[in-house]
This record gives structure tokens, sequence and C-alpha cells, in this order.
């Protein structure tokens, strides 16, 4: 982490990244797309998603969350920045010359050697079936479906831990607590995802806000009654019900919002915490 002096009240709290972990800077040109802005509208124009709009210009980074080129050793490249996600992405080139990005797991760096296959070396950055994986080892870019690509846990310094197997099925522990079935010929990738200490940055000041293509948020005690239920009343008007609602009148604290008849409920063994 990166910390300031205080020269300014945004700076006293802001904290930065510092990018030790990357290794080059510019991205694969081959492997980049452009990347539309929606603002939270869908296809007839109207915002479905509030506050998103402007931000700085981003394109994506196509990502192999597939890992399908079995038993082709692949080379580190580099460590790079991605604007798209948490975690950061390496840039890796296999023996016949292709290129593709992956998450990069800890420890990983330039010049290391990671495969894909059924029977490769448990070590991080090497995808296999979780049926060739021994039990509690970190895992993480989870297939719910073989073949699919990965899922679950993709984000900066989380991993899922493998906790059993049974059948076809094995036994996952996620980072929310979650218990899950998933089926042992679905992939996986060894290792914890790296930049971890992402979870810490304080951004400081609302203009980092904006430059993430995030718009502010008016809260619900300063609209009007018709706008809001917690609008309404002279000077600062408790909300007026039991718990605080969403612009919609749905309870915003603890209500359970998942379909009780949702297919994949089988699957989850214990709930998360």
């Amino acid at each position: 982490m990166k910390h300031y002096k205080a020269y300014t009240p945004s700076r006293r709290n802001m904290t930065t990244l510092d990018y030790s972990e990357i290794t080059k800077k510019t991205p694969e040109k081959s492997l980049l797309e452009v990347k539309k802005k929606h603002a939270g509208r869908n296809s007839y124009g109207r915002i479905t998603v509030r506050h998103q709009g402007g931000g700085n210009r981003q394109k994506y980074r196509i990502m192999d969350f597939k890992r399908k080129k079995d038993d082709i050793e692949a080379t580190v490249i580099g460590i790079e920045y991605d604007p798209n996600r948490s975690a950061n992405i390496a840039l890796i080139q296999y023996e016949d010359g292709v290129k593709s990005y992956i998450l990069a797991p800890q420890g990983l760096t330039d010049g290391d050697k990671v495969i894909s296959g059924k029977a490769v070396d448990i070590k991080p950055g090497n995808c296999m079936e979780i049926n060739s994986i021994p039990v509690g080892t970190l895992i993480h870019n989870i297939e719910l479906n073989p073949g699919q690509g990965g899922k679950l846990v993709k984000a900066a310094g989380q991993s899922a831990q493998l906790m059993a197997k049974e059948g076809k099925y094995a036994h996952i522990r996620l980072p929310s607590g979650e218990m899950r079935l998933v089926l042992a010929n679905c992939r996986a990738t060894v290792g914890v995802i790296g930049n971890a200490e992402h979870a810490n940055v304080k951004l400081g000041k609302a203009g980092r806000k904006r430059n993430m293509g995030i718009r502010p948020t008016v809260r619900g005690s300063a609209m009007n009654p018709v706008d809001h239920p917690h609008g309404g009343g002279e000077g600062k008007a408790p909300i007026g019900h039991a718990g605080p609602l969403t612009p919609w009148g749905k309870p915003a604290l603890g209500y359970k919002t998942r379909n009780k008849k949702k297919q994949s409920n089988k699957f989850i063994v214990k709930r998360r915490k």
C-alpha cells in the first residue's frame, strides 16, 4: 500500500496500491476489445442500474477462463493491471506461440511455467479437473459446468478450498463461507488470486469514485414521499418504518431475495454466513 502526506483533506485518508506485482505496463494489443459504455441503461434506453455513468475509458482484456490448451506448457511474459477487475492478470505464451490472459495467482512471476491438463503439478497457475486436485488445496476460477469456463472465485485475494470428494461431486468451501457441491470433472486453477491488498484501498475523495464510473447516490431521506419511502417530513424526520427500505419499498437489510425454488439450491450444502 502507498500512503500520502496530508497536504489536502482528501490526501489525509487516501491510499493506493504500490503495484509491486506489476511487471508489464502496456497490454497485448491482439487481446484487446472495445468496451462500450451503457451508463446502466438497457436496450430500451431506460436506466435499470442506477448510479452508473462517466468514468475513464477502458478496453476489455480477452481472458482465458476455460484453459483448454491441455499439456502445452506456457511461459509467463508479464503481470499486468486490468481496469475491468480487482485482480491482476498474467500474460502467458504457449509453446506454439499463442498468447492469452489468465488471472494472476499469488507467487506467479515472469518466466514461470504454467500448464493445464489431467495429470499436472499442483502449483499456482496450473489448471486441471477437480478430480486431480488433492483435498485441502486452495483453488480459484472454478467451473460450474464442464467446459463452460471459470465462474466462481475470480476476485483479488480470494480462494476457495476443496474440502472433500464424494462420487461425482466435490465439496467446495467458497470465500463467503458457503459449502457447495460442484461436479468433480469441472476445472479449477490452483492457488490464491493475487493483489490481496485491493480490499484495503481507501479512495479518499469523490473524484476517484467518478473515475471508476460510479455516480452520486442521493439519500432517500432527502427526497419527497413520492420518490422514496424515507422521503418527506419536516426537517430531519425518521424514516417512519420498522427498518430501511429500498426506493421500491422492499426491506433493505437482511431481506432474502433468492428464489426458494431456484434449481441450484440443491447443490448448496451449507448457506453462507
